[in-house]
């Protein structure tokens, strides 16, 4: 009789996560173009009117590009995370069901769930990545290359914190629901994550402060430019990480409860 020793279930469990992970990693690269307009487009005008449009008419400042782009970055990394997490959970858990394929690999359940999340991060990372030679090609803007390691470790925080809130979203939204969520939640987090302006600089609207600062977007923004563009007002890092790595093991542990509860239905 053959047994089964717990060294061999990990290693054939991180062998199926390695597999699953590469599979969509692969599928993604089938799927540049779209995915490339999905996560350029939107940031691409909003730096493209609100930095050079209107501060080459004089209806902002100059350095207002120093406060947008790392919010640009900072945005692109959360929320391209959190549609690429939402989106495929929604799909999976309906109309493909590709996700029972999965289900049947020789990996624990949560283990799934937790690649879906990685995945989604890494093309949050992939989307921030694409708006820094954008933005600098557009905007007269430069960082401290000493910044540079810090800013990459809020961005791959922040990704991850955006695909754990995506999980949670894709496993409590039902299909028919998703694109109302989007117009509910998704312009919300958007315009309350301090991306287009520093979060202490809203002292004399303290109530529009406290909404943003319960968005993680804010952290991942605030997090960005202390490293980028430390003239500007912004919250301390080791602030912007803590909360991060809290949100990161909150809305984690809630998405896999979630994922769980339909993966069992």
């Amino acid at each position: 009789m053959t047994t089964t020793t717990p060294a061999t279930t990990t290693g054939t469990a991180a062998r199926t996560f390695g597999a699953l992970l590469w599979r969509d990693v692969f599928v993604t690269g089938r799927e540049l173009p779209s995915f490339l307009a999905q996560v350029i487009i939107q940031p691409f005008f909003i730096l493209f009117i609100f930095a050079k449009v209107l501060g080459d008419i004089g209806f902002v400042q100059g350095s207002f590009a120093a406060v947008l782009l790392p919010g640009i970055v900072a945005m692109n990394g959360f929320l391209g995370a959190l549609q690429n997490t939402t989106l495929p959970l929604v799909l999976d858990f309906s109309w493909t069901r590709e996700i029972e394929d999965r289900l049947l690999a020789p990996i624990p359940i949560p283990l799934v769930a937790v690649e879906k999340m990685v995945f989604g991060a890494l093309r949050g990372l992939l989307a921030a990545v694409l708006m820094v030679p954008i933005g600098f090609l557009m905007l007269d803007v430069s960082w401290p290359v000493s910044g540079l390691p810090a800013a990459l470790l809020v961005i791959v925080l922040g990704s991850l914190a955006g695909a754990a809130v995506g999980m949670v979203i894709g496993t409590s939204v039902s299909p028919r629901h998703i694109t109302v969520m989007f117009a509910v939640i998704l312009t919300p987090l958007l315009f309350t994550g301090s991306a287009q302006f520093p979060w202490t600089e809203l002292d004399g609207l303290r109530w529009f402060q406290v909404v943003c600062a319960l968005n993680p977007l804010t952290y991942v923004s605030e997090g960005t430019r202390a490293v980028l563009a430390p003239g500007v007002p912004h919250i301390p890092l080791w602030v912007c990480l803590v909360v991060l790595v809290v949100s990161i093991a909150g809305f984690g542990a809630l998405g896999v409860r979630g994922f769980l509860r339909r993966a069992l239905d």
